[in-house]
């Protein structure tokens, strides 16, 4: 049998891919190990974050499922970062461990053109420098025309605690034995990488009066943009806030050389942005305590998951380290934390498709690129399916610029910079931050979705409309004027603001940044919306620092203009340094703006390019 797409796995990255090729409409195979482990979060409890939380309203905006699922799935929700600028908030919500995987196979299950397989993939085929197929560890051989790899954490993987390592993925599953090595052989370049997980505390053995309860917040929020909220308020599921303490970090230290990371076991490097508890302890040593949080896993189960507690101590350093924390001196462990190391791929050897420069219509997406989180991994499954479809059918691939969306970030710091660690996806990331927010990504990029086909017409017609609603706001704050009587001066001065001289627009008062819209809202009513005076409000009180960042972009965007030709010798290119020369000619940059990201290629070295490419191309005037 015969596929348009084959997806190899079945984490965050394999649904996203696996949809949105079925979507599309080509005949689609999700190839997983365990159906059941179908969206499975083997780490954190929760979807979204710093960050990541926008990378789930950009997925939701181009037609992905992330947020969809995440919005029928959790026990609490909250914005993080709302007392400060919009560049930097984002959603994270508690999902329920048991729930998320059972919504998102529905929702799979009911995808047409999606067929399912339950294998383990040990190699590919490969017919002139193009992707055939796949081989299971069965040797059965599956056709298809394009191939994308999702593998997560699966490859030659082990699990460690201490100096003891065990051959397995996650949950001590089967991992992949031979698939990396067989990829290797075909000319890609394998890395080792390490990530890893808090243990889990029965929920009765802890005291949590003596813990600082976190409560959802008390605004409804969605990570979609089409679907309502299906949760009440006030049946949010609290969380916890507690901290390590001085003994916490004594007996760490005692047993530092038990560690499997400090005692010499790992081979694989670990995130920088997400260290475990003891690489925490040993890098800020100044620092007295470190917050963690308690999460349920499940309303299904009584697991509690330690969150910021993640370690590869062995079993009885573990006990003794959970059991110094406040609330928890008679906790019962269920589950043992770990570290997991696992094989992935330089992502240098990666279009900014997510083809593999390697292999035509092999693309891949997650972890195997080296990065970290179920957001990240999701974006790419999605980025990766529909640039297989648009391959497929001889389209231009689709590849979303830095000021576009974090995915654009994303993908261009993988394929550009490389990465040798775990990549986490943070707001510090994006020069343009201040764009790429929460509440404008469906304004981003919706019509994307449109016009590749992501997106039903009804989702199309519900962002027009709140287009629509956005522009009617304006209007209304643009042609409303506040009359200064004897109670507005009373109002004004009752909440220390300085008063408007004269009759005022909306739109000016509002651009004061004491002066919101709930306040306007005293005295006249605004019938619209949380969600349209959000982005309203935002687009007018940053409209400077909005516009001074649209001129950089333009600036930058005439970088990306620049095309190198593909068959661009680096070698004739004259008074390039030889680090530089090495780079460009590794990573074929696309266009000067590309180039100039690459690290080890400096202003002089792009100088000395652009005017090589003049020169002998005639480009770049």
């Amino acid at each position: 049998m015969k596929y348009d797409c084959i997806v190899v796995g079945g984490g965050h990255a394999g649904c996203e891919a696996a949809h949105i090729t079925a979507f599309m409409g080509k005949k689609t195979l999700l190839i997983t190990m365990n159906k059941k482990n179908i969206a499975d979060m083997p780490c954190n409890p929760s979807i979204g974050g710093t960050a990541k939380g926008v990378i789930v309203r950009d997925i939701d905006a181009l037609g992905g499922l992330m947020g969809k699922v995440a919005d029928e799935s959790h026990f609490q929700i909250k914005m993080l970062n709302s007392k400060k600028g919009p560049a930097v908030r984002s959603l994270r919500c508690q999902a329920d461990k048991t729930t998320y995987p059972k919504n998102m196979l529905k929702r799979l299950e009911e995808t047409e053109n999606l067929n399912f397989m339950e294998a383990t993939i040990e190699n590919i085929l490969v017919e002139n420098n193009k992707i055939k197929g796949i081989v299971t560890s069965n040797n059965e051989e599956i056709l298809c025309d394009a191939l994308i790899l999702t593998t997560g954490t699966y490859l030659k993987s082990n699990i460690l605690r201490g100096a003891i390592s065990t051959e397995g993925g996650p949950h001590g599953e089967a991992r992949s034995n031979f698939l990396s090595d067989n990829l290797k052989k075909l000319g890609f370049t394998i890395q080792r990488l390490k990530t890893g997980t808090p243990p889990r505390i029965k929920a009765e053995s802890i005291d949590f009066s003596v813990c600082s309860p976190e409560y959802g917040d008390n605004v409804f929020y969605t990570f979609s943009h089409d679907d309502k909220p299906k949760y009440k308020i006030e049946e949010q599921q609290k969380c916890y806030l507690i901290y390590t303490n001085e003994k916490t970090h004594q007996i760490i230290m005692e047993n530092l050389d038990k560690s499997s990371m400090y005692g010499g076991y790992v081979t694989g490097v670990g995130p920088r942005y997400c260290p475990s508890i003891e690489d925490k302890i040993v890098r800020f040593k100044d620092k007295e305590r470190h917050q963690l949080f308690l999460e349920p896993e499940s309303m299904f189960y009584d697991e509690w998951y330690i969150q910021g507690f993640s370690t590869s101590m062995p079993e009885d350093v573990q006990e003794q380290m959970v059991h110094s924390l406040k609330g928890l001196e008679k906790a019962i462990i269920t589950k043992y934390a770990y570290a997991i190391e696992y094989d992935a791929i330089d992502p240098l050897q990666l279009k900014p498709s997510l083809e593999t420069k390697v292999i035509e219509n092999l693309f891949t997406a997650g972890q195997i690129n080296g990065t970290s989180g179920y957001e990240e991994a999701a974006g790419q499954g999605l980025i990766a399916g529909i640039n297989a479809v648009l391959k497929l059918e001889e389209k231009e691939p689709f590849i979303l610029k830095r000021n576009e969306s974090y995915l654009g970030v994303l993908i261009d710091d993988l394929v550009t910079k490389g990465t040798n660690e775990p990549y986490r996806m943070l707001t510090s990331r994006a020069e343009y931050r201040l764009l790429l927010r929460h509440d404008n990504a469906d304004i981003r990029l919706r019509e994307y979705g449109h016009k590749l086909g992501t997106i039903t017409e009804e989702m199309y017609k519900n962002y027009q409309n709140r287009l629509k609603e956005i522009e009617e706001l304006k209007n209304f704050l643009k042609n409303t004027k506040l009359e200064v009587t004897e109670e507005v001066k009373t109002i004004f001065e009752e909440n220390n603001f300085s008063l408007p001289i004269n009759k005022t627009y909306f739109l000016e008062l509002l651009k004061r940044p004491e002066i919101t819209l709930d306040f306007l809202n005293e005295f006249i009513l605004i019938p619209f919306s949380l969600d349209i005076k959000e982005i309203v409000s935002i687009d007018i009180k940053y409209e400077g620092y909005i516009k001074k960042t649209e001129k950089e972009i333009e600036r930058m965007l005439k970088l990306e203009e620049k095309q190198i030709p593909k068959d661009i010798d680096y070698k004739n290119v004259k008074n390039l340094a030889s680090e530089a020369r090495q780079k460009l000619e590794t990573i074929r940059p696309l266009s000067i703006g590309q180039a100039s990201r690459i690290s080890g290629v400096n202003p002089a070295d792009i100088s000395i390019l652009a005017i090589y490419l003049k020169k002998e191309y005639g480009k770049n005037e």
